[in-house]
């Protein structure tokens, strides 16, 4: 049976904030592609309580509820919790965290844009040397070895690092990284 496609509507408004990249982040925390999207379907839908989530994806309760609470620890869901005056049970009404979803995605881009930053200046001012089994060392370790690789015991050669360069700043357009 096909499923039912869901518009993925913000009420936050951020940047980040898109389909793809929050089913990315999902998957990250429940390491099931599948289970997580359900989930995230029913919870963009409305509020809904892990009963219904589970009646609706026809995922067992346990693992919505395990599912569901991974997403709260990283502030994706979030629930309200409201007592049956009859029965005085609890019951959670589970719903979408965009503004935290949001902040965490960011923090996610800014980490890996500062990763690449990084590595690209590591890269841009340092030469490189490697053995034949492709053991690589910057200049300054290299000497202190006398450019004999102290894993294998083989020579190290140098190595234009060009090439790692170049797909650094390829990889760092993406944050806008000259």
């Amino acid at each position: 049976m096909a499923r039912k496609k869901v518009k993925y509507v913000f009420d936050y408004d951020s940047e980040f904030l898109n389909e793809n990249d929050v089913k990315k982040l999902a998957l990250s925390v429940t390491h099931d592609k599948d289970k997580s999207e359900k989930i995230l379907d029913c919870l963009f839908t409305a509020e809904a309580t892990d009963e219904q989530i589970a009646e609706a994806t026809g995922i067992k309760l346990n693992l919505v509820r395990k599912m569901l609470y991974k997403m709260y620890d990283i502030g994706m869901a979030n629930y309200t919790r409201k007592k049956d005056p009859e029965t005085q049970w609890f019951t959670y009404y589970w719903k979408f965290d965009s503004k935290k979803t949001a902040t965490i995605l960011e923090e996610q881009y800014n980490h890996h844009k500062e990763e690449i930053e990084e590595s690209l200046e590591y890269e841009e001012n340092n030469m490189f040397f490697v053995c034949p089994n492709g053991c690589r060392y910057s200049f300054d370790e290299a000497t202190d070895y006398q450019f004999i690789c102290p894993r294998c015991d083989k020579r190290l050669d140098y190595k234009d690092n060009s090439d790692v360069i170049s797909d650094l700043k390829k990889l760092g357009s993406a944050y806008d990284i000259e």
